[in-house]
């Protein structure tokens, strides 16, 4: 037994064990028969550091990793981060601005070799955050999307899906960052209001008989406008169908054309069509039958603007950024008359959460799957069950997304990436294969091949994280046991763009779900419900927390507060609160220690007579069972709860104190085996001081990481312990309770009288006289109680009676609990009229109505609980 220090040091704890685990391989022990149990972590970037999300994601991973490998079974988590395309090949050109160099400075071999260094340098930032916070990763066999294992499964899959006509080259509108001048994905778009402008436009109809209205927030896209949409039950405009306007500026002829894209109710119930700039319009052209191949384009890559391929946009336009030149147009507008009106809108505007520049849509070739086909199975899986969404009503979003899901754009015209295995001839002809020796074989011989320039979308790659991690497709599929995974943690703000994209290919090229189960919580707020945010400047540093309060707290933190299906209110107060729930397990351990309580030498509960120690061991069982039950359906909340209301009250608060000065022999066998159950079950959840307690409390055959997860054995519940030892727990707080309400003083002992006592009621008395008299500070009494003022309470039959006379003035404490009640009552009435007011429920902010809530919860109870006093004293 090593004795424990007065003070609870959480970081000197953490600096010893951790490099300890990952030295010994305790996160990956042998055990070649056992049960799988594998989760793969979602990979962070590889340019990333530690965020609250990350935080609460691993937190929930390393509490099923830890609580599996302790149930016995082979548990991986399969660790890795992702190289992330844009994010770094930003650090990295950031760095070489800083020196005054620029990425085409140098050739494309030589640039990413430069990432390459950037990489060992300084790409090790988050994973070693990850250790900080107590993730028992396999670090051994760390993964990187862009490894050439990895690798290899990417441009595999890339071949297939192209050999199946599952993958094609075309023409489409994507988000466009002319910043970063590389399609980004719906994820990398951040809509932000602006205040912007709705200009009216005129545009005359060809056979000069009038005018009709349109409405734009972007103006500059008149250059490319190829109609005009109106609906086909808008009697204005059906006379007007088929007919075409010429646009000012231009000349361009454009018909007028029905689509029930046009509502008649909104503003002129007309609608400028630019397919090339616009998503909706791009739809509307089609159905127009306007082709992609024939669609205007009048912005180049930088988003200036360039001819269209009819050659009428004015030369002065050409070469004008965007905004320039919708400058200079609303001016030409204004001038011909053309502009009617401008109002000022809130314009809701797309930027790239890189770049920060305004994203446009922008018609070019890239590359798709055909990602409808691939949904279909992963739509089934969830509705077989195959794959269990919790919680369940994330499954009408996965079912919403899937069955409208649109072409998936995968290219990105990037240096940094995996770089598309697609290859060129003089003509323009295609051939994709693994490598450029296969490709010249399939274009023949004689052919001089250019490979393409562009690289894949990363959550491409990362969809095949799941089985590209373990080996495939080196390894043949059969022999995949860790594949389907057990379970994915995941935020949900990643359904669409990586769980089902995951589901997706593991369902296309294994035949089966990449995992059985999906979790997905919510995000981490601040204390008053506001998502965080830089520019709010109310983010929360998860490192910064441990530094002030341990892993431990933070985690446990994290899964006490994490219920299904809602985001976390983060307040410091309630990491503090559990950093002090550390602390008295500590403290605890040192009692133990103080009274002879070392290690338990048996698994199994020992044999017990008292009911003090029959009831810590039945309370143990039931606290096992409730655990495996709120693990297994995933309530974090409920199982963090259920282990610290055991530890904290019936352990620590009454086991101990029950206990003390009769620690015998039985007592000290019950403890130690108890507390080594609660160092098992608490250990998921924190880690670090579980581990340290385990060896401090005696000799042990080996770490607490890899030990035995208790089983529950039901043999050991005793109804007839539990029922005696809760109400001596209930009669001891009765006692307490009055002698506080009533300002008893601390130290007077009171004569204690009951009446109406049963015979199972008196047998307990006795037994228990000496715990009574130590814990609630009364005597028992013989006889009635006398004549006067008395406290009196009521425990199951009997009534026991606490004479006052003489001990406090009780006139003064009637007047005083008179007092302090009807002023509760006055403010619980004043809370509930606010709250039933449907104006300030409805008008104030939504943190200034939880708060009036929470008051009057808290004055109805002190009311209750005054008035309770009161009728005490009768």
């Amino acid at each position: 037994m090593t004795e424990l220090s007065k003070t609870f040091d959480p970081a000197a704890i953490e600096s010893r064990w951790y490099p300890h685990w990952e030295e010994q391989g305790r996160f990956r022990p042998e055990r070649p028969d056992a049960e799988p149990f594998t989760i793969v972590i979602p990979p962070p970037n590889v340019t990333g550091s530690l965020h609250i999300g990350h935080a609460l994601d691993n937190t929930l991973q390393d509490i099923l990793v830890r609580h599996a490998r302790l149930k016995g079974k082979d548990s991986l988590w399969v660790v890795g981060t992702d190289h992330a395309g844009i994010a770094t090949q930003m650090v990295v050109e950031r760095q070489m601005n800083a020196k005054g160099e620029k990425r085409t400075d140098f050739s494309r071999d030589a640039f990413i070799e430069k990432v390459w260094e950037w990489k060992a340098e300084s790409g090790g930032t988050i994973t070693r955050q990850l250790r900080r916070l107590g993730a028992s990763c396999d670090w051994v066999n760390e993964r990187f999307t862009m490894d050439e294992g990895f690798s290899k499964a990417v441009v595999h899959v890339f071949v297939k899906l192209y050999e199946q006509g599952l993958l094609y080259r075309d023409k489409r509108l994507v988000n466009w960052d002319p910043g970063l001048k590389t399609a980004i994905s719906d994820l990398e778009v951040e809509t932000k209001e602006v205040a912007g402008k709705f200009w009216h436009l005129r545009y005359p109809l060809e056979d000069g008989s009038g005018f009709i209205s349109v409405a734009t927030t972007r103006p500059e896209t008149m250059l490319a406008d190829m109609a005009v949409a109106v609906n086909a039950e808008d009697e204005r405009y059906k006379a007007l169908i088929g007919k075409r306007v010429r646009l000012p500026i231009t000349g361009r002829l454009i018909p007028i054309v029905a689509d029930e894209h046009a509502d008649p109710e909104l503003g002129s119930g007309a609608v400028k069509i630019t397919p090339g700039h616009d998503f909706n319009d791009f739809e509307v052209g089609k159905r127009a039958g306007i082709v992609p191949s024939e669609m205007l384009n009048m912005l180049d890559a930088e988003a200036r603007v360039i001819q269209t391929s009819d050659g009428l946009i004015p030369a002065e336009l050409l070469g004008l950024d965007r905004f320039e030149a919708r400058r200079v147009i609303v001016e030409r507008l204004e001038a011909d008359g053309t502009l009617t009106n401008v109002e000022d809108r809130t314009i809701q505007t797309p930027f790239g959460d890189r770049s920060g520049a305004v994203i446009e849509p922008w018609l070019t070739d890239q590359w798709y799957v055909d990602a409808h086909t691939l949904a279909q199975p992963a739509i089934q899986a969830v509705r077989d069950g195959r794959i269990k969404i919790v919680p369940e009503t994330w499954a009408k979003t996965w079912f919403n997304w899937l069955e409208n899901i649109q072409p998936w754009c995968v290219s990105r015209q990037l240096w940094w990436g995996h770089r598309i295995p697609a290859w060129y001839d003089e003509d323009g002809n295609v051939f994709v294969a693994a490598t450029e020796e296969e490709a010249a074989i399939k274009a023949g011989p004689g052919r001089s091949l250019t490979r393409d320039e562009d690289v894949l979308d990363t959550w491409f790659s990362s969809a095949l994280w799941p089985f590209g991690t373990l080996g495939w497709p080196d390894v043949d599929p059969r022999e995949l046991k860790r594949y389907p995974n057990d379970v994915l943690i995941s935020g949900f703000d990643i359904l669409f763009f990586w769980d089902a994209r995951m589901a997706m290919q593991g369902m296309h090229f294994l035949n089966d779900v990449p995992f059985r189960t999906l979790y997905l919580h919510g995000l981490v707020r601040d204390a008053t419900g506001a998502k965080m945010s830089k520019s709010k400047g109310n983010t929360v540093d998860p490192l910064g927390l441990i530094e002030k309060y341990g892993a431990d707290a933070l985690r446990f933190t994290l899964a006490a507060m994490e219920s299904q299906g809602r985001d976390i209110k983060l307040n410091e107060s309630r990491v503090e609160g559990y950093r002090n729930f550390a602390t008295k397990l500590w403290n605890a351990a040192r009692f133990l220690q103080a009274n002879g309580v070392g290690a338990s030498k048996t698994l199994d509960a020992p044999e017990a007579t008292l009911p003090v120690n029959r009831w810590i061991i039945a309370e143990t069982v039931a606290t096992m069972q409730a655990l495996d039950l709120a693990l297994a359906d995933l309530r974090f909340d409920e199982a963090a709860n259920t282990i610290y209301q055991f530890v904290w009250s019936r352990f620590c608060d009454w086991y101990i104190e029950l206990t003390k000065g009769q620690v015998d022999e039985e007592t000290k066998a019950v403890a130690g085996w108890a507390f080594d159950q609660i160092l098992v079950m608490l250990h998921p959840f924190m880690p670090f001081i579980t581990e340290e307690l385990w060896h401090a409390m005696g000799e042990r055959s080996g770490d607490l990481i890899v030990a035995r997860w208790p089983q529950a054995d039901a043999r050991a519940l005793d109804p007839e312990a539990a029922k005696e030892i809760d109400w001596l727990i209930r009669l001891v707080s009765e006692i307490r309770a009055a002698r506080a309400e009533l300002n008893v003083p601390p130290g007077a002992r009171l004569p204690l009288h009951v009446r109406d006592a049963g015979e199972a009621t008196g047998a307990r008395l006795v037994r228990q006289q000496p715990v009574i008299a130590r814990l609630a500070r009364v005597d028992t009494a013989e006889g009635d109680a006398p004549a006067g003022a008395a406290a009196q309470i009521v425990v199951d039959e009997a009534t026991f009676v606490l004479p006052l006379e003489g001990v406090i003035d009780i006139e003064a404490e009637r007047s005083r609990l008179a007092k302090g009640k009807a002023a509760a009552e006055k403010e619980r009435d004043g809370l509930a009229g606010r709250l039933s007011n449907p104006s300030f429920v409805e008008r104030a902010k939504p943190e200034a109505v939880e708060k009036a809530r929470a008051d009057h919860a808290e004055k109805a109870a002190e009311a209750e609980r005054l008035g309770a006093a009161l009728a005490r004293l009768g």
